[in-house]
């Protein structure tokens, strides 16, 4: 998955012009997912080396969080009303700058925890605009019936920075906290260039609706009155939200798995390597049949890996546990994208992806503040093996809530799409 030809053959049926542009996106989420990262590595480790507190590691994921949960209604609009590349491209600019001053205060000493916070805040509120507008993006570049497959070659993107970045990120770090943001800085650099070379696919903004109340707060009231949108993005925000150990992988590494910033690195990139193979078996085999029972069938994986993973003491069972719960998760994120993109009109796409952007945000950064926070007042062990219970009990209550989702036969039924 070091090339882009293989996106490009899951999508043989779109126009050469389509392809191209997948190709385009394709790395173009390659480099800022590598950048992210990378750039998670490198504050989760100097922070804890600075505090040694589990509490100030669950604060870097609320200092992503809080930008997010602030800006989706004015993100989704503006992803909805402007040319969705320029939106992204230029979001990812701040976070390069913002990457480059966090490099900057590491040479020249400078950069304390407060300062860390603030510049993740940055960052934050640049992913903020461009989470959405790359999810509202992708649609335009594929047919309907290939969506399921592009979301799972775009998640094989993902998946193989996530792989790398972290271990790139260990090694990196030898050279210095300084080195890897600065690695990170040109990374979202060449991510807005890849985005540059997307021809405009977008509407001109001026068919989009004017602003106002009823506009900025569309997002919201369409996922509430589609029920099996509404319960696929709650289920993956409750059960990544008390699921999650992500935050905790620093005290697991150095204090319960005796390693250093190579197993943290090991560590982080190995749920990717779970959802990586996932994807691309997905990309060439999409959900076809039951994907709602298949979805939460994957979720509740996810709950019994997070409990082996809590109670392990053994580094090679801890990194097969987060295979597992990489592949686990990764059915659940292309049911969920899949769903969500084929069940909401263009028009609305920005303001729709946006509100499940900051779902996806509660479940992974403000699960990390939640991770810290349960860790400081009840220990590390049992905070995550209490996130697996609870994982598996959102699923029971899930299956209860939102019998549609349970009984969803295929992506994209007759009439949508």
């Amino acid at each position: 998955m070091s090339s882009s030809p293989a996106p490009a053959a899951v999508l043989a049926e779109p126009p050469l012009r389509s392809m191209a542009a997948f190709r385009h996106f394709w790395l173009t989420r390659v480099c800022t997912t590598i950048a992210y990262q990378m750039i998670g590595v490198a504050v989760g480790w100097r922070v804890y080396e600075l505090t040694g507190s589990a509490l100030a590691l669950g604060l870097i994921g609320l200092a992503q969080f809080l930008p997010a949960l602030l800006l989706v209604l004015p993100a989704g609009q503006i992803a909805d009303r402007h040319d969705r590349r320029q939106v992204a491209a230029r979001a990812q600019r701040v976070s390069a700058l913002a990457a480059a001053l966090l490099a900057l205060g590491s040479l020249g000493d400078w950069l304390t925890v407060h300062g860390i916070y603030a510049l993740v805040l940055v960052i934050g509120a640049a992913r903020a605009f461009e989470a959405p507008s790359l999810q509202a993006l992708l649609p335009r570049l594929v047919p309907p019936a290939r969506l399921g497959s592009a979301v799972a070659a775009s998640a094989s993107a993902m998946q193989t920075a996530v792989i790398t970045g972290p271990a790139l990120a260990g090694f990196v770090y030898a050279a210095g906290p300084a080195a890897v943001f600065a690695a990170s800085a040109l990374l979202w650099a060449l991510a807005s260039l890849q985005l540059a070379r997307i021809e405009p696919l977008n509407r001109p903004a001026t068919s989009a609706p004017p602003p106002g109340l009823d506009t900025l707060f569309a997002g919201i009231t369409f996922i509430r009155s589609r029920p099996v949108v509404l319960g696929a993005i709650s289920l993956d925000l409750f059960a990544v939200l008390l699921g999650g150990a992500t935050a905790l992988l620093p005290i697991y590494a150095r204090d319960i798995l005796l390693t250093g910033p190579l197993g943290l690195g090991l560590l982080r990139s190995a749920p990717a390597i779970g959802a990586l193979a996932m994807s691309l078996w997905l990309s060439r085999h999409p959900p076809q049949r039951g994907v709602g029972r298949l979805m939460f069938a994957a979720v509740a994986v996810f709950g019994v890996a997070t409990l082996v993973f809590a109670l392990s003491t053994q580094f090679a069972l801890s990194l097969a546990a987060l295979v597992v719960l990489g592949a686990s998760d990764m059915i659940s994120v292309v049911i969920r994208a899949s769903l969500v993109q084929l069940e909401t009109p263009d028009e609305m796409r920005g303001r729709v992806s946006a509100v499940n952007s900051i779902f996806i945000g509660a479940s992974n950064q403000f699960g990390e503040f939640e991770s810290g926070l349960t860790a400081a007042l009840f220990g590390t062990v049992p905070a995550a093996a209490l996130g697996g219970l609870g994982t598996l009990l959102v699923v029971l209550v899930w299956m209860r809530l939102f019998p549609d989702l349970r009984r969803r036969e295929r992506l994209l039924e007759t009439g949508t799409g």
